[in-house]
């Protein structure tokens, strides 16, 4: 079955980075769209950025500018690289794979910024 495992998460203080990775396996990775989405206590899960299987990509206005997505199709990975990091950054970060038919999350990795 597909299985995603996000790592990368930790705490780190505002103005820092971090680079989250998305494993996946039992796919085929390069034919699926991949996107990270982020879950802060309350609220809802929201879409931070997506890459389709052709590279193209799109980010949320909050992160535009520092955030980047990527994906190695030889590695089946997807990655969120994370700069000048800020408080309300802070959230559940999970990866999704999408084959057009369903979408298969896995189980988030935790980000905290401090101030």
């Amino acid at each position: 079955q597909v299985q995603l495992v996000e790592s990368g998460g930790g705490l780190v203080q505002a103005g820092g980075s971090l680079r989250l990775s998305c494993a996946t396996s039992g796919s085929i990775f390069s034919l699926n769209g991949m996107g990270w989405y982020r879950q802060a206590p309350g609220k809802q899960r929201d879409l931070v950025a997506a890459i389709t299987r052709e590279g193209s990509t799109d980010y949320a206005t909050s992160v535009k500018g520092r955030f980047t997505i990527s994906r190695d199709n030889a590695k089946n990975t997807a990655y969120l690289q994370m700069n000048s990091l800020k408080p309300e950054d802070t959230a559940i970060y999970y990866c999704k794979e999408s084959n057009g038919w369903r979408d298969y999350w896995g189980q988030g990795t935790q980000v905290t910024v401090s101030s």
